[in-house]
C-alpha cells in the first residue's frame, strides 16, 4: 500500500488510535483490527493478508488516502 507519511510503515493500533476512520474503512470490507487488541501488524500488511485480490485492496488504499488527504488537506 502506498500511504502518506509513512502511516504504512506504523502498528494498526497507534494510527486507528490517531485515525478512527481508517477502523471503520478496513471494517466496511471485513478487515476487523479494531476489534483486535494486540495491533501490533504494519498498516501497509494488515489488507494483504486477508488477500482480498488486487481491486479491493486498491479501493482500500483509496478510500484511506481520500480519507488522510482530507484530514491533511495534502
Amino acid at each position: 500500500m502506498n500511504l502518506p507519511d509513512a502511516i504504512g510503515n506504523r502498528q494498526i493500533i497507534e494510527v486507528l488510535k490517531e485515525h478512527p476512520p481508517i477502523g471503520e474503512i478496513l471494517n466496511r470490507y471485513g478487515i476487523g483490527c479494531t476489534a483486535c487488541s494486540i495491533g501490533t501488524c504494519l498498516v501497509q500488511n494488515v489488507v494483504s493478508v486477508h488477500v482480498l485480490g488486487d481491486e479491493t485492496e486498491a479501493k482500500i488504499e483509496n478510500e484511506i488516502n481520500d480519507y488522510l488527504e482530507s484530514v491533511t488537506g495534502e
